[in-house]
């Protein structure tokens, strides 16, 4: 034997980067897509009605939060990270499984928030009643991240 054990082979933390890098990764997709095509919505927007530019930085700013959600994960999981000695295949493959919960969830997240974002904002030049349909949108759309971050947080504490 060359002294490795089976439950612990040479290439476990590989898991464990990847799922921390898919979380980044996937996230940071999803927040700058919200971002873009929500500031897109308030550039069109602010030719008309440039008193609504603050608030109508809303979408931006659920978009970001997206982001940070796969930043915690990615911090959770790459601190989990150690030596193959001790880092165990189980362990790594949690950590893959969290990154991409979060990653996947946060880009579903992103891209609803923008696409809401865009139009709500939009809309709201026009006929101020519909912000708060939007707000209401724009939380359900968040809330999609955050199942993810949830899940990942289960996972990386087993």
């Amino acid at each position: 034997m060359s002294g490795v054990d089976d439950s612990n082979p040479i290439y476990s933390p590989f898991f464990g980067i990847m799922g921390a890098t898919a979380a980044i990764v996937f996230c940071s997709l999803g927040a700058s897509f919200g971002t873009a095509k929500s500031g897109v919505g308030i550039a069109a927007m602010s030719v008309m009605r440039p008193e609504l530019i603050m608030k109508s930085i809303l979408p931006v700013i659920m978009a970001s939060i997206v982001g940070i959600y796969g930043l915690v994960v990615a911090l959770l999981i790459a601190s989990q990270v150690d030596d193959y000695h001790t880092y165990s295949l189980y362990k790594s493959f949690l950590g893959l499984a969290a990154g991409l919960s979060v990653g996947f969830c946060g880009l579903a997240a992103g891209y609803a928030i923008g696409i809401v974002g865009d139009a709500g904002v939009r809309g709201t030049a026009q006929q101020p009643r519909l912000y708060v349909g939007m707000m209401l949108i724009l939380i359900f759309a968040e809330v999609l991240g955050l199942y993810g971050l949830i899940v990942a947080l289960i996972f990386t504490n087993k």
